[in-house]
C-alpha cells in the first residue's frame, strides 16, 4: 500500500523515516486560516483532514494510495499560535510563552479512497522564564521560523523546556505512537 505524506515539513519526514516507513511526499497546501469562533482542537483536526484530503485528490489514480496529513499548533489561553510571520512576531510569541505552560495539539489524519481516520495528541509544555536577550538571540538564529509557537523542541528551543507532559514527537510535529497506531489499522507494519 503506497503511503504519501501530505506535507513538506522536514520534521515530519524525519519522524516517519525514524520509524522506518517508506513514503513519498506531496505538497497539499490548504488554507490554514482559522474559521471565526473555531476552537483550537477543531482547527487542528480540520487542517489535518483537509491536508490529507487534498493529498488524496493528487494521488487518486494510485491504486491503494494512503495519505497522511497532520497539523501541529501551540495553544495558550485558548489562542492558536501559528508560525511567526516575522522576527517581531516570533519574539512576541516567545514573550507570551515565557514562564508559562502551553498546550501543543497535533492532529493526524490518514485517508484512503474508502476510509478516513484521525487522532489528536495533546501535550503540555512549560517554558522557563525567558529574558529579552535570550529571545532576541534565539530569533536571530532563524530557528523560530516555520515553527508553530516560534520554537523547535528538537533544536535550541529545547533548552527552555522546563517540563513536558505528553509526546516529544507530537510537539515536534507528528506524534509517532498515535501515527503508528493509525497506520497499523490500515495494515501498514510499523
Amino acid at each position: 500500500m503506497p503511503l504519501f505524506l501530505a506535507s513538506q515539513s522536514p520534521r515530519r519526514r524525519e519522524l516517519l523515516n525514524q520509524i522506518g516507513l517508506a513514503f513519498e511526499t506531496i505538497d497539499a497546501s490548504v488554507d490554514e486560516t482559522p474559521v471565526p469562533g473555531e476552537l483550537p482542537l477543531d482547527y487542528v483536526r480540520r487542517v489535518a483532514r483537509e491536508k490529507a484530503g487534498a493529498g488524496l485528490m493528487q494521488v487518486s489514480a494510485v491504486p491503494g494510495a494512503l495519505v497522511l496529513g497532520a497539523d501541529t499548533e501551540v495553544v495558550l489561553d485558548g489562542q492558536v499560535f501559528g508560525k511567526p510571520v516575522d522576527a517581531a512576531d516570533a519574539a512576541r510569541m516567545l514573550r507570551r510563552l515565557s514562564g508559562r505552560t502551553h498546550q501543543v495539539m497535533s492532529a493526524v489524519a490518514v485517508v484512503s479512497a474508502g476510509r478516513e481516520v484521525e487522532v489528536v495528541c495533546c501535550s503540555e509544555v512549560r517554558f522557563a522564564v525567558l529574558g529579552e536577550a535570550e529571545i532576541n538571540a534565539y530569533v536571530a538564529t532563524g530557528e523560530p521560523f516555520g515553527k508553530a509557537g516560534a520554537y523547535a523542541i528538537q533544536g535550541r528551543g529545547a533548552t527552555w523546556i522546563a517540563h513536558l507532559s505528553g509526546s516529544f514527537s507530537g510537539v515536534m510535529g507528528l506524534p509517532l505512537h498515535e501515527t503508528a497506531t493509525l497506520l497499523r489499522g490500515f495494515g501498514i507494519v510499523v
